[in-house]
């Protein structure tokens, strides 16, 4: 967080409310109202006293934002995070509270925001543009540089209705990004380009901090959240929830959407899963110090830890990991061997996943405990015990290197490729 004291963003009680609801007749003559209200005045009464509910997108939101910042907003669909953004940028009024805003701003709020579907991309930069509030000579010097980024160059003379929404808002973003704003909205624009373009917008938005510039982005991706934002507001039902580092409120936001994330445990022992002298009291993902993580960098080794009381000694058993993408099993991890637990008492057991392993994805882990040797017991078998999501930080070590296109596959190795040269003709 910027140490300035002086906020670019100062938003104090902030609130967008709707009226819904009301009657929902049809249109009438001023004189078929008139006899309505004479022949039948109870009827005509009551449809005019229908009450109206009010919805309140926001609610009382306040909080600053800090020259050079980039906030990540997060929350449900619905929460409030594109009315935020609507407001400050100008779309949308509010019903009460006050914005103090300090400089220009740009926005990237719906795909081809601004544009025309009928004017060419090189017309609908020159329109976009102006409308965001640059000037024609601005437009002009950097013209070259939004064509190259948005990767249109063939098509700027064709008519933007023949683009694919991905060429649409990979000009609308290189559009409002390079506006040289002072503070820049961004909503959902990685929800549409592909994981080349996602990269490119995540680097801009990174070189827009860089200098100085404040960066407020709504996302439902995680991965881009943690990676670019070091400060989170979580928004759920148009109140602010928690403000905060982006681990603790991402963490906490996946906790109350999903419930078992990361960590579940079990501490009432005669509720606790398991039979037969066995009691799962504990699954956990943890990194390579051991400390407990919600969110999992596939570029770093991770580790599933299952803590248990045997309650009677000499119980022999092994534990299988179940790893699940969805309905379909990503892999399993069993124990080598079944082994002898003497003592009655708390036990944990571990297994790494090495890194370069898991693709970007939500993963669930279900346990299964039970003897295959000699007599066939089950111990305890629990479905979704924990979920976690990975992440690929692009940093080109990981599996795919440097190709950014998507990366489809439950699982991500990192395989070792060789090419040698034979001989020549």
């Amino acid at each position: 967080m910027s140490t300035q004291k002086n906020p670019i963003i100062s938003i104090r009680n902030l609130t967008k409310s709707y009226q819904i609801g009301g009657p929902q007749e049809k249109y009438k003559r001023l004189t078929e109202s008139i006899t309505d209200s004479v022949l039948h005045p109870r009827k005509w009464l009551s449809s005019r006293t229908c009450t109206q509910e009010t919805f309140f997108a926001l609610r009382d939101v306040s909080f600053d934002v800090y020259p050079g910042e980039v906030i990540g907003i997060i929350g449900r669909n619905g929460a409030g995070k594109s009315t935020l953004l609507k407001i400050l940028s100008g779309i949308t009024y509010p019903t009460g509270g006050e914005i103090e805003l300090y400089g220009r701003v740009g926005s990237l709020l719906e795909v081809g925001t601004g544009f025309h579907p009928e004017l060419t991309g090189r017309e609908n930069i020159y329109f976009n543009g102006s409308i965001l509030g640059m000037t024609r000579r601005e437009i002009e010097d950097k013209f070259d540089e939004i064509t190259k980024f948005a990767g249109v160059e063939e098509f700027l003379d064709t008519p933007v209705k023949r683009y694919s929404s991905g060429m649409a808002v990979r000009l609308g973003f290189a559009v409002a990004a390079h506006l040289d704003p002072e503070i820049l909205l961004v909503d959902e624009v990685l929800a549409v380009g592909d994981a080349g373009f996602q990269k490119k917008c995540l680097g801009k938005m990174g070189e827009v901090a860089k200098e100085g510039r404040t960066v407020l982005f709504v996302s439902h991706n995680m991965s881009a959240i943690t990676t670019m934002c070091k400060r989170v507001i979580l928004i759920d039902k148009g109140e602010l929830l928690e403000d905060g580092t982006s681990d603790e409120v991402v963490s906490h936001y996946l906790n109350t959407s999903l419930g078992t994330y990361g960590k579940t445990e079990w501490k009432d022992i005669d509720t606790a899963p398991g039979i037969n002298g066995f009691k799962l009291i504990s699954v956990e993902i943890l990194n390579e110090n051991r400390s407990p993580i919600k969110l999992v960098d596939i570029e770093k080794p991770v580790i599933v830890r299952i803590g248990y009381k045997t309650l009677i000694p000499n119980l022999k058993f092994r534990i299988a990991i179940l790893f699940y993408c969805g309905a379909t099993c990503a892999f399993i991890s069993v124990e080598p061997t079944e082994s002898v637990r003497k003592h009655n008492g708390l036990y944990y057991s571990e297994v790494t996943i090495y890194k370069n392993i898991f693709s970007e994805r939500n993963y669930a882990i279900n346990i299964s405990v039970f003897s295959s040797a000699g007599a066939k017991i089950r111990f305890c078998h629990v479905e979704n015990a924990i979920i976690f999501q990975t992440y690929d930080k692009m940093t080109g070590n990981s599996a795919r290197g440097d190709y950014v296109q998507t990366m489809d596959g439950i699982l991500q190795p990192k395989l070792p490729w060789i090419t040698k040269y034979i001989n020549g003709d």
